[in-house]
């Protein structure tokens, strides 16, 4: 489906939108373009001078010069000035695309892992990555392009104006036909932008997902299939941009074709000006060769801001087709977002109203729980429970039962109908993130950046001294582990932590939870990939005050003081505590 004219100019505001903090560098790219105009009329009128002076003058190479010399100097002050404004532009540009990435990674820390396993990873990488870059040329080169390009051909006319009027009327009346080819160009590149960037979101994702089943796909004999779904995603994405290409192509053919056209006329009309055909033009009856020359030499340039806006004005529906991706994502609401008009209730707040000392929590209250999907379906429930801190709770039952859909709720990834209350305070009323920082989580496969063990480990608390990581270290049962490490805690883990094992890559996570304050400790099967007696000494359920360890080893019940056991969408008590 293509974009309708609406949701173009609104995009295109809400690109713009983004350079509201950035209106110095955006000034200072055109204004340094501003200067290399005067600069290149300058340089043309001191190549018309000395022509001048000497085809028609006659005058000796000596009283040139000057003029020769301050051509150098408009030379090398226009490299210069190229020069910075490149490095303004790429700046703006990479701003820019900071400031949105991070608003895309926010929003994916919000939305948390139950919204995106939705998608690929590949298809978020895409949009991080690929679409984000996508828009560098527009802030980089058409927007400041835009301001030239309406500044510039006004500039030179005024030059040119004084000497021929006629030559500054022709440029004038052939102006307008870029401008109009662009628009006409425009209004399909992008609907065509778009349809390639979802072809490569998909031939990304479908990549991607791929090749990390490879086992899978040699184990069921599927390799055959896989290639031929890869070689067809290929083709159509092959096909896109080649659309792409084409009306890149012929957008820059036409425009060369137009401004040929306009240079050819004015050329005309001064051979025959000079050889005493045109009669018109000139202030004084005479076209003299200066006239003539300080023209030609300015026509080019006087289109080439037009001609390079209609090479940007591809970047700029480029930019669109990503921003559309871009914006929907950035505005989509999670469920539980959207119900509540009521103001949110920081933890700090919770203090004044008798529910919450700062930073401490009370008691976890769910009553009729219903556990919803991100498109409001229900997943689990209705379900009914208390907790009173303190508490060290085992949640048991088969895989698909809903554990970790409820721990999801806990950690505000998903929705819900029904009642759930932090300190007698609605969950949907509560400032999440605020909620957020007083919880710590470990999976059964904890994620570890591409840093080193000490830069995972102090995600925990970025702030913690060398005794702090030291004795985390020693708790997590990592000081042999890094011990027999060539570089120490310095090792570099690798991407996807390749270089560490499963277990070791547990207790670096455990560490990092060791590290962290926190009121509330969740862990689905923390200790899965390690032995009977590291778990023993580990003991990471004494981590925290309050924990929820989802678990199938029933062997170690007699670490918690209750084990409730989901079955059937309805919680059991198994054990309850003695307190």
């Amino acid at each position: 489906m293509s974009l309708d004219k609406q949701r173009q100019t609104y995009l295109l505001n809400w690109l713009k939108q983004h350079t509201k903090i950035h209106k110095s560098d955006l000034r200072a790219s055109v204004l340094t373009g501003f200067m290399l105009s005067i600069l290149m009329i300058a340089q043309a009128a001191f190549l018309a001078i000395i022509l001048q002076r000497l085809i028609i003058e006659q005058q000796s190479f000596l009283t040139v010069i000057p003029y020769f010399l301050s051509l150098i100097f408009i030379l090398l002050a226009r490299g210069s000035l190229i020069y910075f404004r490149e490095k303004i532009n790429f700046a703006l540009g990479q701003k820019i695309r900071k400031q949105i990435r991070q608003k895309l990674i926010d929003q994916f820390e919000l939305f948390g892992p139950a919204y995106l396993n939705q998608s690929t990873t590949g298809a978020w990488s895409t949009l991080v990555i690929e679409q984000v870059d996508n828009l560098h040329d527009f802030f980089a080169r058409y927007l400041p392009q835009m301001r030239l390009a309406s500044m510039v051909p006004i500039l030179i006319c005024i030059a040119i104006f004084p000497f021929n009027w006629a030559a500054a009327v022709i440029l004038l009346c052939t102006a307008p036909l870029i401008p109009i080819f662009m628009i006409l160009v425009g209004m399909g590149a992008a609907d065509i932008n778009r349809r390639h960037f979802k072809a490569l979101a998909y031939l990304s994702g479908h990549f991607l997902d791929r090749l990390k089943g490879l086992n899978t796909i040699r184990l069921f004999n599927q390799g055959e299939q896989q290639t031929e779904e890869i070689a067809q995603a290929s083709e159509d994405f092959r096909v896109k941009t080649m659309q792409v290409l084409k009306m890149a192509f012929l957008s820059s053919a036409v425009l060369e074709f137009f401004t040929s056209i306009s240079i050819a006329i004015v050329a005309v009309y001064f051979g025959f000006s000079y050889l005493g055909e045109f009669d018109f033009g000139a202030y004084n009856g005479t076209v003299t060769l200066f006239a003539g020359f300080f023209a030609l030499i300015l026509a080019p340039e006087y289109f080439q801001p037009l001609r390079d806006l209609g090479v940007y004005y591809h970047a700029k529906a480029e930019a669109i087709a990503a921003a559309d991706n871009i914006e929907t994502f950035l505005n989509k609401s999670l469920p539980q977002q959207v119900d509540n008009a009521q103001p949110k209730t920081n933890l700090n707040q919770l203090q004044a109203n008798n529910y919450l000392d700062i930073g401490v929590l009370k008691t976890i209250e769910a009553k009729d729980l219903i556990v919803l999907s991100n498109e409001a379906l229900p997943i689990v429930g209705p379900l009914s429970f208390s907790l009173h801190a303190p508490f060290k709770l085992a949640l048991i039952g088969t895989s698909g039962e809903g554990k970790s859909s409820l721990m999801q709720v806990l950690l505000g990834f998903l929705p819900y109908q029904g009642s759930l209350k932090i300190n007698g305070i609605e969950f949907n009323h509560l400032d999440l993130k605020s909620w957020q920082q007083q919880i710590s989580w470990i999976g059964q496969n904890p994620y570890l950046i591409n840093g080193s063990i000490r830069e995972n480990i102090l995600l925990g608390k970025p702030t913690a001294t060398s005794s702090e990581l030291d004795e985390v270290i020693a708790k997590a049962q990592l000081s042999d582990v890094i011990a027999k490490l060539p570089e120490g805690v310095e090792t570099q883990v690798g991407e996807d932590a390749v270089r560490l094992s499963v277990g070791q890559a547990q207790r670096v996570a455990l560490a990092r939870a060791m590290l962290k304050p926190c009121q509330l400790l969740i862990l689905d099967e923390p200790t899965a990939s390690l032995d009977k007696q590291t778990v023993e000494l580990l003991a990471p359920y004494d981590i925290a005050t309050n924990s929820i360890t989802i678990t199938h080893q029933h062997d170690d019940m007699h670490d918690f003081e209750l084990v409730w056991k989901l079955s059937k969408g309805q919680i059991n008590a198994i054990k309850e505590s003695s307190c």
